[in-house]
């Protein structure tokens, strides 16, 4: 920057120091600045290469302190995001395990009542089962006595036949000795 100083201070001898420091204060400011009107082509060109470079450190220098600014904002809205966004994945992660804790409560309560409920049945069934099995043995009993009565009814029934005919064959041979008919009392014919 200071050569190119020298520079237009020698190409411009008869401009006052105040118009010098005008051009210094233009050519900062613009990247390009046309060439004075009393140069020679090939001088302009130079000129013209030489200041498209501007240096940042003047624009550091006059705008550092808000630019660092500028970055500790992001920084801090970057910091205060990302703590947000922890704090959502925590609340949420909160959230889930909450409800799966509450799932699993109700799937072990269904499952405690379910085996309950199933206990109780087989229960039911095994009392069924023995009060089917005692029913079936009363049956069996009253089946069997049936039997035995019916039994008992038929030898009784068997030794009055066998009386009644030895009773018939002994008056039918009390008649025969006799000669006598039988009368009709007994008979519905």
């Amino acid at each position: 920057m200071a050569e190119e100083v020298k520079k237009v201070e020698a190409e411009t001898p008869t401009a006052p120091p105040s118009v010098v420091e005008a051009k210094k204060a233009e050519s900062v400011e613009k990247t390009a600045v046309p060439p004075p009107p009393a140069e020679k082509p090939e001088e302009s060109k130079a000129l013209a290469v030489v200041e498209k470079a501007p240096e940042p450190a003047p624009k550091k220098t006059s705008g550092g302190s808000h630019d660092r600014d500028v970055a500790l904002a992001e920084v801090e809205k970057g910091k205060r995001l990302s703590f947000i966004k922890a704090w959502e994945d925590s609340e949420k992660t909160k959230a889930e395990n909450k409800a799966q804790k509450k799932l699993s409560s109700i799937v072990a309560w269904e499952n405690s009542k379910k085996a309950a409920m199933e206990a109780k049945l087989k229960r039911i069934e095994e009392q069924l089962e023995k009060k089917k099995a005692e029913y079936a043995e009363k049956m069996k009993n009253k089946i069997a006595l049936l039997h035995k009565e019916a039994e008992e009814k038929r030898a009784m029934v068997e030794a009055k036949r066998g009386e009644e005919l030895l009773k018939a064959e002994e008056t039918a041979a009390k008649y025969r000795a006799t000669g006598q008919t039988p009368k009709r009392l007994l008979g519905c014919f």
